[in-house]
């Protein structure tokens, strides 16, 4: 298990999708997340064959949000390329946790 962090509070439980086929899968076949995805290394990602909308937030070598973005379901979005890491939640996500461009956040894992 691991946990999103940001400015020492707990925003949600976090999978880490951190292997080739990890990363592939994704959220496909999901009808929706318990928290957030994490998946590392990524730059960009697609929503082609989901069933629901995401939050994205895309996050830096340093653990700064450097976009964030809502997806809808069958979408192909642009890499951003300073990113290392992808988070992903259900659309809204992001609102009720406060993440926005700027922050920085972690990933804790026990």
């Amino acid at each position: 298990m691991a946990w999103l962090v940001s400015n020492a509070r707990v925003l949600a439980s976090a999978e880490l999708a951190e292997t080739r086929p990890a990363r592939r899968r994704g959220l496909l076949g999901r009808s929706s997340l318990d928290g957030a995805l994490v998946i590392r290394p990524c730059r960009g990602v697609h929503t082609i064959g989901m069933k629901f909308p995401i939050d994205v937030a895309f996050v830096d070598e340093d653990g700064v949000v450097v976009k964030t973005l809502q997806m809808a379901r069958h979408r192909v979005g642009i890499p951003v390329f300073s990113a290392r890491i992808v988070i992903e939640a259900n659309a809204g996500a992001f609102a009720r946790w406060g993440i926005r461009v700027g922050d920085v956040v972690e990933v804790r894992e026990e």
